[in-house]
Order: structure tokens, then C-alpha cells, then sequence
């Protein structure tokens, strides 16, 4: 019985290497030059002849909106469950014990010698660093496993063997691997044309940004003919409110959420009729009278920073995926979107009418009523407001979001953000900067490995050359086999779409993609669908 992640039949293995992914066959629709329509990957005669196989589906849920379901196999690999050992090392801000798949040659030496003593043959390899444009080049660092085992109890006796010995370790399954062809790789890619499609594209946080709905029953309400789950948020109480981005976000023209540092960030303008990715930043000030003070937070709890990336930020003022920071000094921006109760403990509380007036000053407590605006400080920013925020006066929170040029973003009616990282492809090119934005530490290899580099279930999104809005998903884990993506795989894939720029959206549990109201995609989560913090829907014609 094979009880690989997902799996609880027995089933035909198959791998695929991202190199079929770089061959390219142009589908015809109706109407569009072959030449002009993004391309579904396929696989060349040579790989076909070792066993390598695309198989791909395509309907048209609307003029200009275009879905492709599609199964790349390749016969001649077979993964299966091994003991990977793991290296101690100490965690970059905190100094605590931790362990990373790989470590340094002179480890790698002396662990495969302790094996060898315990009776057991090691497999030691060298594995470099992916293509990332931040981090170093060459040797990453030397994993040191033991076997290949067809089942995962098989796998466990041995890992038994390797604790005995002294060596902590962790069981596997090597169709995550990046040095090896994945065996199953189930993508859904939606192609939205702007020049065809006379409905809108927006994210969404569905009217509550504290909140978490599943893409499907948010598509269902709106009626969507595609949506895909969108940007990272919180989903622990530990952290903060559940449901919250845990970056920018922006929805009908409304800045909801501030950036975590410089991120990567789809931006949908005019209803999606013009998208663009690029990386933002936010500023958001609050004046009373000649008096200023910086807003670090919109819509989140004082003192707690999901993915940090913010000045003053403990431990860390960069981007940090999956990471709370703090800050002890903090202004917090809360708007009406914000249907929940609001944070309370220490500080100061402010209420604004919706011309900015001050209707009152006092504790933090209470909800956000319509049409009106709650600022709340701890620590030296409590203190400005009650130095500041007197009954009657106004205080006004001004806005402005950048891209990497500088340039001003401004939002009308109309506009929406979702943010995630890292990106993904930049002006043609794979540009996959991890390091700069956060989802991997080059200096601690216990943060971030498995997220980035290995193969994992993924939501991308990019735009092709002629302004076509891409939204992807693959599937992995415990979806029936699907292996996933890495990151730079992901790239390989976008630009095989005809990408000229592209993101990566939430992943995991959280990638969903719904198509006239059906998942299309297996999500991981062993309940199911998994709720989220913010979508992207594509809406039809409503007149």
C-alpha cells in the first residue's frame, strides 16, 4: 500500500522536471492569433520519448476569460520516503537551538561517520543555492539522508535507528525535492484578457477585513466566474486578529492594510482593466495642527507586527515571513471595514467623525462604527494622542503608497491591492528576490528552506505582454499526489505562460481557484477548503 502524502490507494508514480516546462505550445481561441495567446506548457518529442507527458483541458468561462486545467506527468521518476538528519544551529535573532536540512561540509563528514558507526549508510549531497537574485551563489550546504523507502512506516523504523544513534531527523517524502523530477504536477491557470473581458477584476476582503471566508463561498456571494485566494494573513489569535493581511492590501480605493517593508504587490486599477505587480511600500501620517506623527499600522492589533517589516520592529524592522514582531511605540489606523471588536489593553483610544473631528478620548475598547475612524497608541504614540487629540479638533491620517521607482500609486474607486512575495519574474526575467523580501534568512537556514525551496502547493500571479492577468495554482502535498512548486519553479512557469512580471500569492493550504462557483484545484488541508483573509475575484458584466 502506498501512504504517500495524500495518498491512501496504490498508484502509478510519475515525476516531471521543470525543463518541460520551458517548451511552449500556443493554444488557439476564437478570434486571437495563436502568436498573441498565452502558451500552456508542453513537452517536447525527446522528453515525450523518456516518458513525459501534458495533458491539458480548455473552456471559456466568458469572452476574454479562459480556463486551462491541466496534469504534467513524467513516468521515470520514483520518489519515495526517506530520513533526512538534521543540523543544529542557532536562530539568527534569538539565539535559540534550531535545526536546518542542511548544514556545513565538516558536519555533513562527521554525521555520515556517526551512521556508518551505527550501521547505517548515509547519502551525502551537495546542495547548491536555487537562482535566487539575493543570495549567494554556489554551495547552500550538504544534506545527509539514509535510503529510499516505498512506504513511510518503512521510512519511521529506520529514522528510529538514526534517534538511537543520537541524531535528531525527520522523515520525508523526496518528490518535494528540487534536485529531483516531481512525479504529478496538477496546475489550473486562468487567463483573464482586459481587451475582451467586459466584467471587473478585484481583490476583495468581502466588506470585513477581520475575517476568514473561503475563496469558494466568497465567490459564491459575489457571484465570480474565477477566484483564486490572495495575499498572507493571520491565523492565530496569538498574533493578532484572524483574517488580517499580514501586508498591504487595498479594496474599492481603500487602503486596509499597511506594506511589510517593500513587497511584491498585484495592483488592479479600473477593475483590473489595468494590472501591473511591482513593489510597495506605505506611508500614513497623522497631523493635528502642525504636530505629526507616523501611523505604522492600519487595521491591526498595537504592538504586534505579522511579517514585521516595519520601523522600530523587534526583532527586526525587514520583511520576515510567517514571523510577529513588535513594537512597544505604535500608531494604529483602524477603519470601518474593521467589523470586529477592537484591541484592547493599555494605550489610548481616539474616535474620529468622518471629517476627521475628534469625538472622543479615552481607553482601548469598543468597535468601529460606520463611517467613522479609531486611532489607537501604545507607549510614546498613547502619549501624542493625549497630548493631541482634544475633543473637537481634527486630526487627519494622510496616505501614500509607492512603487520601487518612486512613483505615487494612488487609488480610485475602482482599485485594488493584494500582497504576498516574493516576486516571481520581473521584466521578462526570473527575478525570485527571497532574501530581500523575507521568506528565507541566507544566514539562518532553519527559516524558510522547506517554504522556498522545496516544492509546495502555490497561488501565483502575473501579466503577459500584452496586459492579460495570469492567476495560477498548483497543487501539492496532500493533493492526490501533486507535487507543487518551488519558488524558481514557479518562475520557470510563469514565464512559460509568456509572464513578463510576476508574483507569489499565499500558498499551502490557502491556494484555492474556483470557476464558476467549483474548485477546480485539491487544496491541501486535510478539513478541506481552507478560510482566508482576502480573494481576487473576476466579476461578470453586472450591466
Amino acid at each position: 500500500m502506498d501512504n504517500r502524502p495524500g495518498s491512501g490507494r496504490t498508484r502509478a508514480r510519475f515525476a516531471l522536471g521543470v525543463a518541460a516546462l520551458a517548451v511552449i505550445a500556443p493554444l488557439t481561441v476564437s478570434g486571437v492569433a495563436a502568436a498573441d495567446t498565452p502558451a500552456a506548457p508542453a513537452v517536447s518529442a525527446e522528453q515525450a520519448a523518456k516518458g513525459v507527458t501534458a495533458q491539458w483541458t480548455t473552456r471559456t468561462v466568458a469572452p476574454g476569460v479562459e480556463v486551462r486545467t491541466g496534469t504534467l506527468r513524467d513516468s521515470a521518476a520514483a520518489p519515495g520516503w526517506t530520513v533526512t538528519v538534521q543540523a543544529e544551529v542557532k536562530a539568527r535573532f534569538t539565539g535559540a537551538q534550531a535545526w536546518a536540512p542542511v548544514g556545513t561540509e565538516s558536519w555533513a563528514s562527521q554525521t555520515a561517520d556517526r551512521l556508518r558507526a551505527a550501521g547505517l549508510e548515509p547519502v551525502v549531497t551537495r546542495i547548491p543555492w536555487p537562482g535566487y537574485s539575493d543570495t549567494p551563489d554556489g554551495l547552500m550546504g550538504v544534506r545527509v539522508r539514509i535510503g529510499s523507502y516505498p512506504t513511510q512506516d518503512a521510512a519511521r523504523s529506520v529514522a528510529s535507528q538514526v534517534t538511537a544513534a543520537g541524531l535528531r531527523n525527520v522523515v520525508e517524502w523526496t518528490g518535494y525535492d528540487a534536485d529531483q523530477p516531481a512525479d504529478v504536477e496538477n496546475i489550473s491557470v486562468a487567463v483573464i484578457d482586459p481587451h475582451r473581458f467586459r466584467g471587473t477584476v478585484e481583490a476583495t476582503h468581502d466588506g470585513n477585513v477581520a475575517q476568514r471566508e473561503t475563496t469558494s463561498s466568497v465567490a459564491a456571494r459575489l457571484g465570480s466566474l474565477v477566484g483564486v485566494n490572495g495575499g498572507f494573513f493571520l491565523t492565530s489569535d496569538a498574533d493578532g486578529v484572524q483574517g488580517t493581511m499580514a501586508g498591504v492590501g487595498a479594496y474599492d480605493g481603500e487602503l486596509t492594510s499597511m506594506a511589510v517593508g517593500s513587497r511584491a504587490a498585484l495592483i488592479l486599477q479600473d477593475g483590473g482593466r489595468h494590472a501591473r505587480i511591482a513593489d510597495l511600500t506605505t506611508t500614513v501620517t497623522a497631523r493635528a495642527g502642525r504636530a505629526v506623527h507616523a501611523v505604522e499600522g492600519v487595521n491591526r492589533t498595537p504592538g504586534l507586527l505579522r511579517n514585521c517589516g516595519r520601523p522600530g520592529a523587534l526583532p527586526t524592522s525587514e520583511p520576515r515571513h510567517d514571523t510577529t514582531c513588535t513594537k512597544t511605540d505604535d500608531l494604529v489606523k483602524f477603519t470601518d471595514d474593521y467589523v470586529h471588536a477592537l484591541p484592547t489593553g493599555a494605550g489610548v483610544q481616539v474616535t474620529l467623525n468622518s471629517k476627521g473631528r475628534v469625538l472622543s478620548v479615552g481607553g482601548r475598547t469598543g468597535t468601529v462604527a460606520p463611517g467613522q475612524t479609531v486611532l489607537q497608541g501604545i507607549g510614546p504614540a498613547a502619549d501624542w494622542l493625549t497630548e493631541h487629540a482634544k475633543a473637537g479638533a481634527k486630526i487627519s491620517a494622510t496616505e501614500d503608497i509607492r512603487d520601487g521607482d518612486g512613483r505615487k500609486v494612488r487609488l480610485g474607486a475602482d482599485d485594488s491591492i493584494v500582497s504576498a512575495a516574493p516576486t516571481l519574474v520581473e521584466d521578462g526575467r526570473t527575478r525570485v528576490d527571497a532574501a530581500t523580501e523575507g521568506v528565507l534568512d541566507p544566514l539562518d537556514l532553519s527559516f524558510g528552506y522547506a517554504w522556498a525551496n522545496n516544492r509546495q502547493p502555490r497561488t501565483m500571479a502575473g501579466i503577459d505582454r500584452h496586459g492579460r492577468l495570469l492567476l495560477v495554482t498548483v497543487d501539492g502535498r496532500l493533493s492526490g499526489g501533486s507535487e507543487g512548486f518551488t519558488l524558481t519553479e514557479g518562475a520557470a512557469f510563469m514565464r512559460s505562460l509568456g509572464a513578463v512580471d510576476a508574483l507569489n500569492l499565499d500558498g499551502g493550504g490557502s491556494s484555492a481557484m474556483v470557476v464558476n462557483g467549483a474548485l477546480v484545484n485539491r487544496p491541501s488541508d486535510a478539513t478541506g477548503e481552507r478560510p482566508v483573509g482576502d480573494t481576487i475575484q473576476v466579476l461578470p458584466r453586472t450591466r
